[in-house]
């Protein structure tokens, strides 16, 4: 809320976001993430068994492949060992073989087209369906933190873990787990074939195998710090964008544009220098992969060439044997950029389980009490209470007060008195640590928060208003509160006289913010919100600071009005808004030092009347 950061405490303040510090939190998740991650699979598992089953089959494919041709070369080309074809001697015959072959190869393809055509709809449903949930479960977290979480927490961190990193999580389920899958499988299969056509050309083809199991292991090591490092880097820009985007104007106004610029190219270039880093590993890694494979081919080049001329195997099985090398080191360097791709998704996963894992620091009992109505009593019993939780850092000290219902009550005092932190602790926003609150007599800790806050209606200073439409940004999408209730709240409160002027009236456009709405008009706006909920409760937080004097009288007259039957707290550092209150309670370093009414406090002759004395001085 807006009003906090008056009262907050130096210590709370100097909490910033540091990278080195989050990505230590996230490590914790490291054993743990890859198995949170396959939870969400549970739902779809018979679509993933059947999956797998057609990267079996895509698999048996591939490898069944080459032997279609090593049989057409030793048994039509080349012809068996113990014949071998003479020139023209039964071309039919061999065409026909050759033809057979082609159409078997063919055929071959067309089942791998389908299966992986298939296998490639449902795994991209699968994870698409899975980042939705994950994605909408993560906002619903979210949105039940307390309000002590957001202030501290930068904004562009939460967009960061809502949008890059659910993204990158989609990888795992539509691309790594299968084809990790199916290239395990497939160096099995391709290990024990190539055993099967010839032992010793097999071992030989193998002995660079250990060496590419040491890259690979050293590959996945340095990847997985590099991508680390960038989703943090990534995290920091768009952290710093979503701030000084939203504050541009300040920017402007006082020409820091200059500064900002630097500011933001020193960020964008660690962001550089760790997506160069990560790009440099694998670009190391491929290049090292591809000169194995090749000192392998050598191999079977040598081994198997001197075999082919000895009588021991034929050109077919020499043929296999390039074709599996190929294919076994295809699959092993897939295996390593998997493994890359999945440190990716796995270091956001662990930003996202940190996130899913911050318990709110207000919590709700079991079965909390509903009243049927609430009247809107409300009972400050020595309250004590500090932001930060720390005794020396106390905003409330020993607080007493009760507020009957439909009584208007006041609070004045200097900035940083405590005013502001009364209003967010009646709807719990933060929760005290001595003394009670009760409305209706209930201790608000066993009361369900829905209700509470659905119970106080509240008009801050600064105005927030939702893209959509003005009527959207009244019932903030309750479909329970129809046309006519929207139309009544917003004749109650004036904002009628400008809304019914504009040229779609209710339905008229409202921008990010609602820039292209006067302060006054956002205000009026906020007061229709407010009252479109029926409070029992009407809190005022400076609700007329920012206010023309046309506009503010507009709202004076409806507060006359909607005062009637409501509970009313009003927080104003104009005193002259607040002078008819039934009751004004002045506050000081966090303790209420004088109350009562506006004449009975200046004949006391404290703290009321020297502000009130200095506001008038300051009027003339």
């Amino acid at each position: 809320m807006s009003t906090v950061k008056t009262e907050k405490k130096t210590g709370l303040r100097q909490r910033l976001f540091r990278p080195e510090a989050d990505e230590k939190q996230d490590i914790q998740y490291e054993g743990s993430a890859i198995l949170r991650i396959l939870r969400y699979l549970r739902p779809h598992l018979k679509k993933f068994i059947l999956c797998l089953i057609l990267v079996l089959a895509v698999t048996g494919l591939e490898l069944y492949r080459p032997t279609i041709i090593a049989g057409a070369i030793d048994s039509f080309i080349q012809g068996p060992a113990e014949h071998r074809w003479a020139a023209g001697e039964m071309a039919e015959e061999r065409i026909a073989g050759i033809w057979t072959a082609a159409g078997k190869y063919l055929l071959a393809l067309i089942a791998l087209f389908l299966c992986n055509r298939f296998q490639f709809l449902m795994l991209q449903k699968i994870g698409q369906d899975i980042i939705y949930t994950m994605r909408n479960e993560l906002f619903d977290h979210v949105q039940h933190l307390t309000m002590r979480f957001f202030d501290t927490t930068p904004v562009g961190k939460l967009v960061t873990r809502l949008t890059n990193d659910v993204e990158s999580i989609n990888e795992v389920f539509t691309n790594i787990l299968v084809k990790l899958f199916k290239n395990v499988i497939k160096i099995i299969g391709l290990v024990i074939i190539m055993l099967g056509l010839n032992t010793r050309i097999a071992l030989y083809s193998f002995i660079l195998l250990p060496v590419v199991a040491v890259l690979t292991l050293l590959f996945r090591f340095i990847s997985r710090r590099a991508y680390r490092v960038t989703r943090t880097r990534l995290t920091i820009i768009n952290t710093y964008l979503s701030e000084h985007i939203s504050g541009m104007k300040i920017i402007q106004l006082f020409g820091r544009e200059q500064r900002k610029y630097e500011e933001f190219s020193a960020k964008n270039e660690h962001l550089y220098r760790a997506g160069f880093r990560e790009m440099m590993v694998f670009a190391l890694f491929r290049p090292g992969l591809y000169l194995l494979s090749v000192l392998a081919l050598m191999i079977i080049y040598l081994t198997g060439g001197g075999a082919v001329l000895e009588g021991s195997i034929t050109i077919g099985t020499l043929y296999l044997f390039l074709q599996y090398i190929n294919q076994l080191f295809e699959p092993i360097q897939e295996l390593a950029e998997q493994f890359s791709t999945l440190q990716s998704a796995i270091a956001a996963a662990e930003k996202i389980f940190t996130l899913l894992d911050t318990k709110p620091l207000i919590t709700e009992r079991e079965n909390p009490i509903r009243p049927e109505t609430i009247r809107g009593r409300i009972e400050f019993d020595h309250v004590w209470f500090s932001y930060t939780g720390r005794e020396e850092d106390w905003v409330l000290k020993d607080v007493t007060f009760t507020i009957e219902p439909g009584q208007s009550i006041a609070f004045v005092g200097a900035t940083g008195a405590g005013k502001s932190s009364i209003l967010n602790l009646i709807g719990r926003y933060y929760d005290i640590q001595k003394g009670a609150i009760r409305v209706d007599g209930i201790d608000i800790r066993d009361m369900s928060r829905e209700q509470l806050r659905r119970a106080v209606g509240t008009v801050q200073q600064d105005v927030f208003l939702f893209t959509g439409d003005i009527a959207s940004n009244i019932r903030l999408r309750d479909e329970t509160i129809s046309d006519e209730a929207v139309v009544e709240a917003a004749r109650e409160v004036n904002a009628a006289r400008f809304i019914e002027r504009l040229p779609a009236g209710y339905h008229q456009p409202v921008t990010e913010r609602g820039t292209t709405y006067s302060a006054g008009e956002r205000q009026l706006l906020s007061f229709a919100r407010t009252l479109a909920y029926d409070p029992a409760v009407l809190i005022l937080d400076e609700a007329t600071a920012n206010i023309d004097t046309e506009t503010e009288q507009w709202i004076q007259e409806a507060v006359a009005r909607l005062m009637q039957g409501r509970t009313t707290i009003l927080v104003a550092h104009r005193l002259s808004t607040i002078q008819h209150a039934d009751r004004i309670m002045v506050m000081h370093h966090g303790r209420i030092r004088e109350s009562g009414t506006h004449q009975e406090l200046l004949e006391l002759g404290g703290i009321y009347k020297k502000l009130y004395e200095l506001q008038l001085a300051g009027t003339h």
